[in-house]
């Protein structure tokens, strides 16, 4: 059977309020009989120190051998009640032997003989008083508080045996009423902090268990589901760790749901046209004169699938972290002129104009060569897709102290503000309609977004609408553990100030 934690925490909590009342209830009642007792003792000593004057006097008269006159000896008697009432004790004088000399009340003795036993740990006082709860073995039919001395004479051999003793019902009677007090005290005690602890519990267990009910539907897809989180406790905070997770995983279906969708427009529009110009040709719709235009349009939209399939891999590949990076000093320029070079044809082709390469020198980085190539060359592509015949595309490489700032501007209709923020996600493009004449697949930038992030950098991006884009993206340009690297502003977004293209 499962145990909720409301029934844990309530046993818990009453078990060690239980154990807490018990060992607060015998201690209390230990120090109260302790100091009971230290009281009764006192009382009785004083009873010892005011009686021996009179059983010093009865035990001279004995040891002359002189005979008490009827008139001494109730004398006597009365002297050794009246301080037995007035301490409200019971006094009997043993003697050396233990045979019982005196009483002030010889209904409270079982026996006239003290046992030998007792006798010798009164002696073992060496004088001081002897104090004991108890029966005296036997001498008493319920125990009694007992103080006893042991009397010597002038010349310090003993002369008997002192007792007074009270009878324990008083203290039994208190401690009963004392017991049913605090039975009563802490049953109420028990009563008020189930009452609190129920109401605890509730408060603790209430959020949990929307918590819980939450779960179960987060667990069945339903990534709406929210859970209200009030104050600042600890139960506050799991459920706002649970929205936040919730909101992320939610973003993530999204996303993933994007995703699929983005990659079936992807794939179905080259793939329809591919179907479209072939079965054209098949069936003779496309004459054989036309038909070398069309096969290069076809060829064209299967280079552009096998494209989106690697660059689908390689972000599988980035994201996974199964790239391995293999990071070293060189120079930068060697890499922006080699793209520059790779893509001459096209720059020519476009008319085109590349500036900045005539002021290459040699700009260290710490980075993989072939990863950041990958950038460089992506970046560059995109700016020759987006820069008009006549246009311009200037590189730069920028050392910043421990950075080094890498640029490609390029001139032309720029992004449109609203667009900034969204330009390294995937498969995000301005032109919506994914058509047979929409530019790339829209993973580019963000595959620059995952390499520089990988090589210890930031990329971002700049525009002035209508006029020029500009992407920037940092590296280090020494071990890391050399320096700590600046961060700098990451992705799109407002800046500061823009730089503006070179005249």
């Amino acid at each position: 059977m499962r145990k909720s934690i409301s029934v844990s925490f309530f046993s818990t909590a009453a078990l060690m309020l239980i154990v807490g009342i018990a060992v607060m209830g015998f201690s209390e009642m230990y120090l109260v009989g302790r100091y009971f007792a230290q009281e009764k003792y006192a009382t009785l000593d004083t009873v010892l120190d005011v009686a021996d004057v009179a059983i010093d006097r009865l035990e001279q008269t004995v040891q002359q051998q002189v005979a008490l006159t009827t008139e001494q000896s109730d004398h006597l008697v009365e002297n050794v009640d009246l301080i037995s009432d007035t301490a409200a004790a019971d006094l009997f004088y043993v003697s050396a032997d233990g045979q019982v000399l005196l009483a002030t009340s010889d209904g409270c003795l079982q026996q006239n003989t003290v046992s030998a036993a007792v006798l010798d740990k009164v002696a073992d006082k060496q004088g001081q008083s002897y104090h004991a709860l108890s029966k005296l073995d036997g001498m008493f039919a319920q125990r009694h508080y007992v103080a006893a001395r042991l009397m010597r004479n002038s010349e310090g051999l003993p002369m008997g045996y002192l007792f007074v003793c009270t009878d324990s019902a008083g203290f039994s009677e208190f401690l009963g009423n004392m017991l049913s007090n605090f039975m009563l005290s802490a049953s109420l005690m028990l009563l008020c902090a189930s009452i609190l602890s129920m109401l605890l519990t509730q408060r603790l267990t209430g959020p949990l268990h929307n918590i819980s009910e939450a779960a179960k539907r987060f667990g069945g897809g339903d990534f709406s589901v929210r859970v209200e989180a009030d104050g600042d406790d600890e139960v506050a905070q799991l459920a706002h760790n649970f929205n936040t997770m919730a909101a992320n995983l939610e973003a993530i279906d999204s996303s993933r749901a994007q995703f699929m969708g983005n990659i079936a427009h992807e794939l179905r529009t080259p793939m329809t046209t591919i179907k479209g110009f072939i079965d054209g040709m098949l069936d003779g719709t496309i004459p054989p004169e036309l038909q070398n235009h069309y096969l290069q349009i076809v060829s064209q939209e299967t280079g552009r699938l096998a494209r989106l399939v690697q660059n689908m891999l390689d972000i599988s590949k980035l994201e996974s972290g199964e790239y391995r990076v293999n990071a070293r000093l060189y120079n930068i320029w060697d890499t922006l002129t080699g793209a520059a070079l790779s893509a001459e044809q096209r720059i020519t082709e476009a008319g085109i104009e590349v500036e900045g390469l005539e002021d290459a020198g040699n700009t260290l980085v710490y980075a993989d060569p072939d990863l950041i190539h990958q950038v460089v060359y992506n970046l560059l592509d995109n700016a020759i897709k987006f820069t008009p015949s006549g246009g311009v595309i200037r590189l730069s490489a920028v050392a910043l102290g421990p950075e080094v700032e890498v640029s490609v501007w390029n001139s032309g209709q720029g992004i449109a503000p609203e667009n900034l923020p969204f330009v390294f996600e995937r498969f995000y493009k301005e032109d919506k309609s994914r058509g047979l004449n929409a530019r790339g697949s829209g993973l580019g930038l963000h595959i620059c977004k995952v390499l520089v992030r990988l090589a210890g950098g930031q990329i971002r991006v700049e525009s002035q609408h209508g006029e020029w884009c500009r992407f920037v993206f940092t590296l280090p340009s020494e071990l890391p553990n050399k320096k700590n690297l600046a961060q700098l502003a990451d992705e799109s977004g407002t800046f500061d100030h823009i730089v503006p293209p070179r005249s």
